[in-house]
């Protein structure tokens, strides 16, 4: 059943917004299933700061600044675990040492690397979108894209076997709960063209291969898997949003 304390953790753990202290963090692996409304937020609170940006800056500026407002909301949460990915899957060379480099705390290049193409590849897209539009873009990106690793978790298995700073948010939706949290999800998507709907195709299928590659390397998922399919979903559906204008 949807609570507002499930919400509320979801909004303490997800973010870096104070919550209750008196939060039963037991339920913790419940609150995931609040990641869409947690996009919403984070979207909403990235595409006002732009908002407000542009009126005083250019749209390149808007679209730095928005981007470091969403960032330090999140604490950088899923950009961190998207960096560990790419140290530890590009660094290790079987599922121990893979798990190993992900949960240190220290930044490699690979992950360095990645991150920097990631948020280039972000700014660039959205840069060139006409500027009524990263306002929607990013509510819509934001939410949708936080759908995703809610399926990986439905799909696989978690891949640690001793605790880490998400095992204790790890959930197993079932089918019913995938479907009705994909409804706030998609929500925002009334705000752009309707053929935006079709980047849901790239983007589940960028999932999947994220999945099968994560299960052949590691036997699942972790937290960080979770945060980089994230960021992976988020950026795929800035580049389709940018192709709707590029070529119409």
């Amino acid at each position: 059943m949807p609570s507002l304390h499930d919400f509320l953790l979801a909004v303490g753990f997800y973010t870096r917004l104070p919550c209750p202290a008196t939060l039963d963090y037991q339920r913790l692996p419940f609150a995931c299933a609040y990641l869409p409304l947690i996009g919403w937020l984070v979207g909403g609170f990235s595409a006002s700061v732009f908002w407000v940006a542009l009126q005083i800056w250019p749209q390149d500026i808007a679209i730095v600044i928005a981007l470091i407002a969403g960032i330090l909301l999140t604490g950088a949460f899923h950009e961190d675990g998207f960096a560990d990915v790419c140290d530890g899957f590009c660094g290790g060379y079987d599922k121990q040492r893979i798990l190993d480099i992900m949960k240190d705390s220290h930044i490699g290049v690979y992950g360095a690397l990645g991150l920097l193409l990631l948020l280039l590849l972000k700014f660039k897209l959205l840069a060139g979108l006409p500027a009524q539009v990263p306002a929607s873009a990013l509510l819509a990106g934001h939410s949708v894209s936080r759908w995703f690793p809610l399926y990986l978790m439905f799909r696989y298995d978690y891949a640690r076997t001793q605790p880490s700073k998400s095992s204790g948010a790890v959930f197993k939706p079932d089918a019913k709960t995938l479907a009705l949290v994909g409804i706030p999800a998609l929500l925002p998507f009334a705000l752009l063209p309707p053929q935006a709907l079709i980047s849901l195709i790239p983007m589940m299928l960028i999932t999947l291969g994220l999945g099968r590659y994560f299960h052949r390397h590691i036997g699942g998922y972790t937290g960080d898997c979770l945060g980089a399919g994230q960021q992976v979903a988020e950026v795929v559906f800035y580049l389709f949003l940018s192709a709707i204008w590029t070529w119409s």
